[in-house]
């Protein structure tokens, strides 16, 4: 194993660091348990499952093929990637209105914003409002979405929001004819390989999920094969915020595809200028990190770390997920939490999430 490890690029015995890096943290109860994934010249070098499913004594072993809440890893693996695909095929059209394809989004300078703004979190949609306390059922919610006020002119300020992305949502199904879920399994998940993935958890996958918060704004209780974000939830579960469900292996072959500029496995998935265009800065609104649907390296206390070249590009979500890519070093890296158990007030990720990425990047021979 270490011979191949070695053949990898990677020192072995540095790269068990990140691995003992995870058993730390788990051991400082940053949360229950965790998969890492590491991915380099086009393959996997190495996955890790450290901890439990709960701090429960009797708690299942984390698996590596156990499945998590990936929060807002959603908006990068379904939302970002089914725009680039329809703006690949024709589409979308990014910089034309909104309103062109969701026609109830009205409103004062609403016919400004465009499918661009909204991937780079600047369209002057708020960034979170608790909906669910209003709002129940799918259309109530995006019925919602399309009657708030922007809380600025678009392309003047950077607000995460998954206001914004709610929006997409309506966008990619006005354009894909189909409800979000079955245009994820068509487009993503099924032509990427990702066999897990899902929204809304068939029951036989329940035992391998790794549960989320105890006692939530919204729901009481453990949460536990449902989603964890409140909106995502009072929709039924099907969002383009949050919603998606999956392994790291899952999340292997999606992260290699776009490591390797739209191929996987000898399959254009998509062509190499729509993924330059989606995971570059999109310098829309002044000192935004934001590419389209992607963030990128931020120049002080990255969750990427110390090492991760500025071309590199990532997505994080609440529950503790993550997805980091270097296209200049061909690394990849994954790591799935469930750090809001038993509760979302743990912030000890913070500091997990950049050792992690810090000691996989350390164990690399350049």
């Amino acid at each position: 194993m270490d011979d191949l490890i070695h053949k990898m690029g990677f020192d072995p015995e540095k790269l068990d660091c990140a691995r003992l890096v995870l058993v730390d943290h788990v051991a400082q109860e940053a949360t229950p348990g965790a998969v890492g994934l590491v991915l380099h010249r086009g393959g996997v070098v190495a996955r890790w499952a450290v901890g439990a499913h709960t701090y429960d004594l009797d708690a299942s072993p984390v698996l590596v093929d156990d499945v998590f809440d990936l929060a807002s890893v959603t908006k990068a693996v379904v939302t970002t990637t089914l725009c680039a695909l329809f703006v690949d095929s024709g589409r979308l059209d990014l910089d034309a209105s909104v309103q062109t394809y969701v026609p109830e989004f009205i409103g004062e300078g609403k016919v400004g914003v465009t499918a661009r703004h909204l991937l780079a979190h600047c369209s002057g949609l708020p960034a979170h409002i608790h909906l669910y306390k209003e709002h129940i059922g799918r259309d109530d919610i995006l019925d919602a979405v399309c009657g708030l006020e922007l809380a600025y002119v678009p392309g003047t300020d950077t607000v995460y929001s998954d206001m914004g992305f709610l929006l997409l949502g309506m966008v990619l199904e006005a354009i894909g004819g189909a409800r979000l879920d079955r245009l994820a399994r068509q487009y993503v998940f099924d032509p990427l390989g990702m066999k897990d993935a899902c929204y809304c958890p068939r029951e036989d996958l329940k035992s391998r999920i790794l549960p989320t918060e105890v006692k939530t704004h919204f729901r009481e209780g453990l949460v536990w094969s449902e989603v964890h974000d409140e909106n995502a939830a009072a929709m039924g579960g099907i969002a383009s915020h949050a919603g998606v469900f999956a392994t790291a292996d899952d999340l292997a072959g999606f992260v290699q595809m776009w490591l390797c500029g739209g191929v996987l496995d000898g399959m254009r998935v998509l062509s190499e200028d729509v993924v330059d265009l989606f995971t570059r800065r999109a310098d829309l609104a002044p000192a935004s990190t934001w590419a389209l649907g992607w963030d990128t390296v931020s120049s002080g206390g990255s969750s990427s770390g110390r090492y991760f070249s500025e071309r590199s590009f990532g997505s994080l979500g609440f529950t503790g997920t993550s997805i980091w890519i270097d296209p200049e070093r061909d690394l990849g890296v994954v790591l799935l939490t469930n750090r809001v158990h038993p509760t979302r007030d743990n912030w000890k990720i913070k500091a997990l999430r950049p050792a992690f990425h810090d000691a996989v990047s350390e164990a690399l021979r350049e």
